[in-house]
């Protein structure tokens, strides 16, 4: 990594929820590595392991215990930052990887998904908004391909995803004249959750690579957290309004 590109967000605060592990804590560790002080927003104790990587390596980071559905806690959150540059809403269901029918969608999931991803990007908007605008920031929503071309499997995950594009639009329109841009990233990348699906079926890493025309599964830091981190520094001053897909090729119509 060269000098520029280290320095590329020096000053600048980054605040990611969810960044306790998986693209939250890849998109957490390419922003610190570019000079940014990152806040680590998650509700479980690897928020703190996510800080002790990013300081490991000579980088800035505070963890701050957060559940994205209560609007105190995010409240709290920004509170805790003397200045954003860019908040990124990465949070999503732990339900997310659940495959269901529609018909079989109960009130508990519902509700899960959509206050993880829709009521908490309302929160953490509302609540950002102001030291935002006083950064000329930016605000950067994860989607999905299951918001933008549908899913069989997952239509709950894909309803709210899809919503959230909506949202996104409607913010980067109203909040343009301040200053503050709004965009979205729908990431391929290896999580957690996905070396588990590895491991339970390793033919899976091949099966998904074939389908990738890069021929591999994005790295949840060098390749998500470099586009978000550029989407969060100066480069990105004149893009809003836009969904950045990052996934090798996967899905070339979105």
């Amino acid at each position: 990594m060269n000098d520029a590109m280290t320095d590329a967000l020096r000053g600048r605060t980054v605040v990611i929820t969810g960044a306790g592990a998986g693209v939250g804590r890849g998109i957490a560790l390419a922003c610190a590595a570019r000079g940014a002080h990152v806040v680590v927003a998650s509700p479980r104790e690897n928020g703190a392991e996510t800080v002790l990587l990013v300081t490991g390596r000579g980088g800035r980071a505070d963890w701050v215990r957060c559940d994205v559905t209560v609007r105190g806690d995010v409240d709290a959150l920004v509170a805790s930052a003397d200045r954003i540059d860019a908040f990124v809403h990465n949070a999503t269901s732990r339900r997310s990887s659940e495959p269901h029918n529609v018909e079989d969608i109960d009130d508990e999931q519902w509700a899960d998904h959509a206050a993880v991803t829709l009521r908490a990007s309302f929160y953490c908007a509302v609540a950002a908004f102001p030291k935002l605008r006083a950064a000329a920031g930016t605000l950067i929503l994860m989607t999905s391909p299951a918001g933008m071309d549908g899913s069989r499997t997952f239509p709950a995950y894909g309803a709210v995803k899809g919503a959230l594009r909506g949202f996104a639009k409607s913010l980067a329109r109203e909040w343009g004249p301040a200053g503050v841009r709004v965009n979205l990233v729908s990431p391929l990348a290896m999580t957690p959750a996905m070396e588990h699906a590895v491991r339970e079926d390793p033919p899976l890493a091949d099966r998904l690579a074939r389908r990738v025309p890069l021929g591999r599964v994005g790295d949840a830091e060098t390749d998500v957290g470099a586009a978000v981190a550029f989407l969060a520094g100066p480069d990105a001053r004149y893009v809003t309004g836009q969904t950045l897909v990052v996934d090798g090729g996967r899905f070339l119509g979105l």
